[in-house]
């Protein structure tokens, strides 16, 4: 079998032909969804659910549908509420390898750690939802010196260690509730159970893809990730292109050829990140040199990398302009214009296409 990783990809990760319709649902799904930019995450769960818009993912978000925690490489990611102790159990130790250096440098260590916590826990019980600087506050009344970087990976770890994530946004600014009061039926796992788990997650939502990205994704060593493939073995696919070892999990419906379609993804979506090599998405390498670079946000033509784009908003309007790396086709723009009718849907305000060389 010779699997088309543009056209698998698309559908794995609901960008195509997506039954999704709740944000919860994206989310559960992909397992997790990079979110250090808030703004960008939602429209990341918008692309892949059919009529949500930006009220609907804000409000799952503030009621708990989805929570908002460090968890991979680290940064901040969507979770399902189900998932956040199985899957931090599983990943935070690697996270904390990565941190190790920051924590000695901080002056942060195990006994410091239990102290905070115990704070943060008194602070955040019986429903409370606190912003950062008032958690701040706590920990300086408490004796802990907890500002600039120190403060940073207090609140990490007290997010790496299951004791609090996302609560609802106060205004514009982030909240934190304690876990056990926002996912009181979080699930846990056997480690073997959870490394299968995130495995099949993986590869079922991202594939077809590699050890290496999978590795790269996740934070797990690629011993962990062999590992969680070797488990799966009767479960997934393997084909081998221009000499890489590709692995999925099957899906029909991903064989059949949709209409061309334009997707305004935004930074750090998951179709780019997800991956450690993301060549098979470039267009032409010399169009496409630097096009990859996460912190951008990417025009995606029938699978295919082919521009940027940024957002300006205004008072009840926004404004989307496109620099494409080359002049777009006639059904390229057309699929263009009907990404930014999804947009303005999405936004629910006028959004004005602009398109730039």
């Amino acid at each position: 079998m010779k699997i088309d990783i543009v056209r698998q990809r698309l559908r794995n990760q609901r960008l195509e032909s997506s039954e999704f319709q709740k944000p919860a649902d994206v989310v559960a799904w992909l397992g997790a969804v990079q979110a250090q930019d808030f703004a960008g995450a939602k429209w990341a769960v918008g692309l892949r659910a059919r009529g949500v818009t930006d009220a609907d993912v804000e409000h799952a978000f503030d009621t708990g549908g989805i929570l908002r925690t460090h968890l991979l490489r680290p940064t901040w990611h969507f979770i399902a509420p189900a998932d956040i102790r199985w899957m931090l159990a599983l990943t935070s130790p690697r996270v904390h390898a990565m941190n190790a250096a920051y924590y000695r440098k901080c002056g942060l260590d195990s006994r410091l750690f239990a102290r905070s916590r115990a704070v943060i826990e008194r602070a955040l019980q019986g429903g409370k939802q606190l912003t950062r600087s008032e958690l701040a506050s706590a920990l300086r009344r408490a004796g802990i010196h907890a500002d600039g970087m120190r403060l940073a990976y207090l609140m990490m770890r007290a997010e790496l260690d299951a004791v609090m994530c996302s609560g609802a946004r106060r205004g514009k600014q982030f909240t934190y509730a304690l876990v056990a009061e926002r996912a009181p039926d979080a699930r846990t796992l056997e480690r073997d159970e959870a490394l299968a788990a995130l495995t099949r997650r993986y590869f079922a939502s991202r594939g077809p893809a590699t050890l290496r990205d999978y590795s790269w994704w996740s934070g797990l060593t690629m011993r962990e990730a062999r590992a969680g493939v070797d488990m799966l073995r009767t479960t997934l696919v393997e084909d081998v292109i221009d000499g890489r070892t590709y692995w999925l999990v099957p899906s029909r419906a991903a064989e059949r050829r949709r209409p061309l379609r334009a997707y305004l993804l935004p930074n750090y979506d998951e179709y780019l990140i997800a991956y450690r090599d993301r060549g098979s998405v470039l267009d032409s390498p010399p169009a496409t040199r630097g096009a990859v670079d996460e912190y951008a946000h990417h025009l995606v033509v029938d699978g295919k990398v082919r521009g940027s784009w940024k957002r300006t908003l205004a008072f009840k309007t926004a404004t989307v302009e496109v620099r494409p790396f080359r002049p777009l086709e006639k059904n390229d723009a057309s699929a263009l214009a009907a990404e930014a009718a999804r947009y303005t849907r999405f936004l629910n305000m006028p959004v004005t296409l602009i398109s730039r060389r």
